[in-house]
């Protein structure tokens, strides 16, 4: 991310979130100054209550003080952080399209204009003054978005001021936060819960004593919005507002919350902006929200006007609820939940019982003490970034971004928009191999979003045909360059087109193919194209077809005359994601059996393209065409090995030269970083098959880079990192992104098993390319068995260690192979 933006940041988010603090002796729903990240619960705790049963689950034995400590909950659209407040509750509320901004036509017809002269610097090697002439003539209008925004908090307090025994915990197999403790000789309950069936956030509040359940609540909103009653429904709150514009335009998100109180005996009353509840047995609260923003599904078609009224939404939402048993939606909650979420487990040995029973906070400490976490703790990281994969990317919902769906600022981070010079990406690289598929979907729905501004902006700023989005985007499909000059960066669309073509290898889905992963890798593609220029005589590409302008994301070289610059030709990066998207081009039209034409011209490119090149100095990846010193060798991209991950044009065995010198490459940049920059070099050591740097790395994210509740920490938080993590776990086990010349793939089982997993350990149902779902088990660094599910039919390629073994399948076969890859049964299974 870029340092002036993080300088923004720094300003906006934590010195304003930080320094203005509470009233802290206030009652929650009393409090009227700032929100910010911190929160006081006014409780006094006691007692060391034992671990919470359950396999995969965080927990904490006091509530949180700071927003990164609070647990997440999600169902694809609405969401919460819980903070587990005693005596003062907090519940940060969002909506995932809780979007300032609108659609804009921000391209700038000079940029078409400039481009010649632009790209004649470069060659010419006087690169700032095509920076500068690029900086007057390129930029969007505006050169930026706006920001995702939180939905609002919901606040309560209660009488209780000591909690005994105090337990706090996230099942992440039933995506259920529960607060337990002992007042007064009361034990209260708490659970919480998203339930994407029903689209409501609910909290169930029980004691085993009757008429115990006693709060005061209200719903808070730091700008743009009022809290009130609803005269028609004396048990419910509402918050409503509409995001407020800095030019007095009308058009802007509208938006509505509602909380409904549900209570078994008791009492409820509201005055004002506080509901009161008295002497209940139980309570339930049921919270909805909702905006009038006008959905991808019509952004993608030019129908930009809003839809709906947020009111009436959430009404309606509550009102469906209402008629349900809270048992009944706890229950569909879960069953929910567990169709994805139980899809996969992984086991990595058992853990001594003295680090097991450890609150989740200090078994980070512990892991940052020892240099390395415990494997229960990496299991659990594992399966955290599936839960928030399900949590926050849903079909029908926006896709994650930068925070996945959790944000409490009112202008989040980088305005917790859609980086697509890797974050963007990163998010959905767990996706398919951690059998989440359908999480996949709500990113191809914003690229559909994206291909009508995409076309815009490649025709007015490059003369260009097909689509183009720059280095982010937003909830309204923004695609002109941003930011600074460092947003000149078009290969953006030609990097995102990359996940419908993984989406089908993994999935086999024709119909997906030809009907919407096609049309955006063609458009992709045919941009491209147009936009390359052959590098003239005199040039390091001289006769080939290169990018210019291009850029290294984030990253700068010194010039030989001493100038730092970020503008160049032919970057590394821009060349290996056109590799790989021509090349997909290429297969998918002949499995589709179409554009002959269109696919000639894509292997005539490709034919043009320059090499990877290997600098002669240093025996590293070049990343730039020309061998420049770098400004910050540290840095955290490392863009010019997109050909080792998420590519696969760099391979050990296909090009060890070129897979020598990325190796070269990632020891240079170090063992540092960013969370989401070690996420990445986790995932490109795993595909040099070097499983002990790669579980180095993964110990540094989760020592260092890794806050209390598990997000993952920039800093601040974003989630990349905790899904590119992800991820890389998982590519510890199995990777398949090598094509075998026969349109199957490759399935190497222990790839990278680092040696702190040898021991023994197994996994059940990751998914390999070629349609293929794998359950392994391996002991002293080995594969003891492994059961190979087919749900496709075709070649199963199968390697481990030295052995290498083809099979023919039939849909649905099921195989289980030996250590040393022989078959040991054979079952088939008829569809039902």
């Amino acid at each position: 991310m870029k340092k002036i933006l993080l300088v923004l940041l720094m300003v906006n988010s934590l010195f304003t979130g930080r320094c203005l603090a509470q009233d802290n002796t206030l009652a929650a729903s009393k409090r009227k100054t700032q929100i910010t990240a911190d929160w006081t619960d006014r409780a006094q705790f006691s007692g060391t209550e034992a671990r919470p049963l359950g396999k995969n689950l965080i927990w904490a034995r006091s509530s949180a003080k700071v927003w990164e400590e609070a647990y997440p909950v999600g169902n694809g659209k609405l969401g919460a952080m819980i903070f587990g407040g005693v005596t003062d509750e907090r519940l940060q509320l969002n909506e995932n399209t809780v979007w300032d901004g609108e659609p804009l036509d921000p391209n700038n017809p000079e940029g078409l204009k400039a481009l010649p002269e632009i790209q004649r610097l470069l060659f010419e090697n006087k690169n700032n003054e095509a920076v500068q002439l690029a900086e007057q003539t390129m930029m969007g209008n505006p050169a930026g978005v706006r920001s995702y925004k939180s939905l609002g908090e919901l606040w309560f307090d209660t009488p209780e001021l000591k909690a005994g025994n105090y337990v706090r915990s996230l099942d992440l197999s039933t995506a259920v936060v529960t607060v337990g403790y002992t007042s007064e000789g009361v034990k209260y309950t708490r659970e919480y819960f998203a339930s994407a069936v029903d689209d409501v956030i609910v909290v169930r509040i029980s004691a085993d004593k009757k008429r115990k359940i006693n709060l005061n609540l209200t719903l808070r909103r730091e700008m743009d919005a009022e809290c009130r009653g609803i005269a028609s429904d004396p048990s419910s709150l509402l918050l409503v507002g509409r995001i407020s514009s800095r030019d007095n335009n009308a058009k802007r998100i509208s938006f509505a919350a509602q909380v409904k109180a549900v209570a078994e005996n008791g009492t409820v009353n509201v005055d004002n902006d506080v509901l009161s509840v008295k002497n209940a047995d139980v309570l339930t609260l049921y919270v909805a929200g909702a905006t009038n923003y006008p959905g991808m599904a019509n952004l993608a078609k030019g129908i930009t006007e809003f839809s709906g009224e947020p009111v009436n939404k959430c009404a309606a939402t509550v009102a469906k609820v209402l008629g349900k048993p809270y048992e009944q939606i706890k229950a569909a909650h879960i069953a929910d939940h567990q169709k994805y979420f139980n899809r996969v487990d992984l086991n990595l040995g058992k853990v001594a019982a003295d680090v097991e029973s450890l609150p989740t906070s200090e078994r980070l400490d512990l892991a940052r003490k020892n240099n390395k976490p415990d494997l229960g703790l990496v299991a659990t990281y594992f399966q955290f970034g599936r839960y928030l994969l399900i949590s926050s990317s849903r079909p029908g919902g926006m896709p994650a971004n930068l925070q996945g769906l959790w944000a409490w600022q009112m202008y989040a981070p980088w305005n917790a928009d859609f980086h697509t010079n890797i974050n963007f990406q990163m998010n959905y690289w767990p996706a398919e191999i951690a059998n989440l598929s359908e999480m996949h979907i709500p990113m191809f729905d914003l690229m559909d979003v994206m291909i009508k501004p995409g076309e815009q902006s490649a025709k007015v700023i490059y003369g260009a045909r097909g689509w183009v989005v720059h280095h982010l985007t937003d909830a309204w499909g923004f695609t002109a360059p941003a930011d600074g000059p460092q947003g000149i960066w078009p290969v953006g669309s030609a990097w995102l087109a990359q996940h419908p073509w993984e989406h089908y290898t993994f999935t086999g889905d024709k119909e997906f193919l030809a009907q919407r992963g096609y049309p955006i890798m063609k458009g992709a593609a045919r941009f491209i194209m147009d936009f390359l220029v052959e590098a003239p005589a005199g040039t390091a590409y001289a006769g080939k077809l290169v990018t210019n302008p291009s850029y290294s994301p984030e990253n700068t070289f010194i010039l030989p005359n001493g100038e730092q610059s970020v503008f160049t030709y032919g970057a590394t990066m821009d060349l290996e994601i056109i590799h790989n998207l021509l090349s997909n081009c290429i297969e998918a039209s002949e499995i589709l059996q179409t554009d002959n034409d269109f696919r000639a011209e894509c292997k005539k490119t490709l034919n043009r393209l320059p090499a990877i090149q290997i600098s002669k100095t240093t025996g590293r990846i070049l990343e730039w065409a020309e061998d420049y010193a770098e400004v910050e060798p540290h840095h955290r991209h490392t863009s010019h090995l997109f050909g080792l991950h998420p590519g696969h044009q760099i391979t050990v065995v296909g090009t060890p030269e070129l897979a020598e010198a990325a190796r070269k490459t990632l020891i240079a940049r170090g063992d540092g970083g960013t969370g989401w920059g070690l996420a990445w070099k986790i995932n490109m050591w795993n595909r040099l098959h070097d499983g002990d740097h790669a579980f180095k790395l993964l110990s540094v994210l989760l020592g260092s880079k890794t806050l209390p509740n598990l997000f993952d920490d920039h800093p601040p938080f974003q989630i990349d990192g905790n899904f590119g993590a992800t991820a890389a776990i998982a590519e510890m086990l199995v990777q398949s992104h090598l094509p075998t010349g026969d349109g199957s793939f490759d399935i190497h089982l222990l790839p990278s098993l680092p040696t702190a997993l040898a021991a023994k350990g197994s996994v059940k149902g990751l998914r390999a390319r070629g349609g293929f779902v794998i359950d392994l088990s391996w002991e002293n660094g080995k594969l003891s068995k492994a059961v190979i599910k087919s749900t496709l039919g075709g070649k199963l390629h199968l390697r481990t260690g030295d052995n290498h073994i083809v099979y023919n399948t039939e849909k649905n076969e099921v195989i289980t192979v030996n250590n040393s890859l022989q078959k040991v049964t054979t079952i088939l299974f008829n569809e039902k």
